[in-house]
């Protein structure tokens, strides 16, 4: 019994110790708490604050937003041209009044391939469609662009009403047509005006019974010669109004210069000119119409030999640049001014007075119906190149 009280008198002081260390443990420990807990309040207190002012932005944002949207709905609504959206499917997902009122009801919902397959008929023009909305017989005509895709699929197409519009310019095109028939036929009457006078002088000198025989016939072959002029001119007229119509065939360049030379080195000859032709064509052909390049050609040349005189020189060139067959109709003339040079082609524009204004523009509507281009270069003394370019993708072989 001793024993155990000395043994309990002795743990009783360590039992004690350890409970202080314990007790200073747990303070420790409280005021380590209490910090992290302040530290925290603190955290939670900042970031309740910065979410205040976030949710404040973000509602000023959805304002903005709100506001933008109802700006963009009023000027979509006032929009005087179509505006359709449609989705990946092609289906029409929305739609502005105006859209309803140029296409007419039902939209919403429906194929735009349904739409245009029902309502829609094609014109020449490319993007422009005739078109007679649903419960109306009044037909109009559109014009329709779509934006590119976005990368869902969905575009915008934009419908524009130009059924005025296209009313309008037919009536220009009508009036310009009018007047370009009306300076035609001024033109015509003046062209014809002179050597039908002369004809009708010398015709009227026939019936003169003291004429001797050889003045009858010199009067009659100048009458011929007249009616000749006139007839060359109403030729001429024709074939300016009716175009020319193409009859494609591959044409070797070589057999076609050769042809040239046949037809215009005669004449040529018989007034001293010189002429000399530049064969580069190295053996291709060209798919064009061969009488009509070849009257083309003839009329530059007959141009060079009326501006030349004796001992001048003529060239004509053809040469292969690039993708272009190039032939160039030189002559070492007196030139042209500048300023007529911007009227060469014109119709009844002519320097002459017994030129009938009509074969350079006939050459550059040869030209340019198959494919070409033919322009004039020119310095006053010194001479006039005329080059015509044909692109070799027209059946070069």
């Amino acid at each position: 019994m001793q024993l155990n009280k000395a043994i309990e008198l002795k743990s009783a002081p360590l039992d004690q110790e350890q409970l202080q260390h314990a007790f200073a443990a747990f303070n420790e420990a409280s005021e380590q708490l209490s910090g992290v807990y302040q530290e925290l309040q603190y955290k939670v207190a900042q970031l309740t604050r910065e979410l205040a002012l976030a949710n404040g932005e973000l509602h000023r944002q959805l304002g903005e937003k709100e506001d933008l949207s109802q700006k963009l709905s009023l000027l979509l609504n006032a929009l005087p041209g179509g505006v359709i959206a449609l989705d990946a499917q092609e289906d029409i997902e929305q739609v502005n009044p105006a859209a309803t009122l140029i296409l007419g009801e039902p939209l919403l919902g429906l194929s735009w391939q349904q739409i245009t397959a029902e309502r829609f008929l094609p014109t020449p023009i490319v993007n422009e469609w005739r078109l007679q909305p649903v419960g109306t017989s009044d037909q109009r005509r559109v014009r329709i662009e779509s934006s590119p895709a976005d990368p869902t699929g969905r575009r915008i197409l934009l419908v524009n009403d130009i059924t005025e519009a296209h009313a309008m310019q037919e009536q220009v095109r009508r009036n310009q047509r009018l007047t370009s028939m009306g300076e035609m036929a001024a033109n015509l009457a003046h062209q014809l005006r002179t050597p039908l006078s002369t004809a009708l002088l010398y015709a009227s000198h026939l019936g003169n019974d003291v004429l001797k025989s050889d003045e009858r016939q010199k009067f009659a072959t100048k009458t011929i010669e007249r009616l000749h002029h006139l007839e060359h001119l109403t030729n001429d007229m024709l074939r300016f109004v009716k175009g020319e119509t193409a009859q494609l065939e591959p044409v070797l360049l070589h057999t076609l210069l050769a042809d040239l030379r046949l037809v215009i080195e005669p004449q040529m000859v018989r007034i001293g000119l010189e002429f000399t032709i530049h064969d580069n064509s190295e053996g291709i052909s060209l798919l064009t119409d061969h009488k009509a390049l070849c009257g083309a050609l003839t009329n530059l040349l007959e141009n060079a030999i009326q501006v030349s005189c004796a001992g001048d020189h003529i060239v004509l060139n053809c040469d292969l640049i690039n993708d272009d067959v190039v032939l160039t109709v030189i002559d070492n003339g007196p030139g042209i001014d500048i300023d007529i040079q911007e009227r060469l082609f014109e119709p009844f524009f002519t320097t002459r007075s017994e030129g009938t204004g009509l074969g350079l523009a006939i050459a550059r509507g040869v030209i340019q119906a198959m494919g070409g281009s033919v322009q004039a270069n020119s310095l006053p003394d010194i001479g006039s190149e005329f080059i015509i370019r044909l692109p070799r993708n027209k059946g070069d072989s």
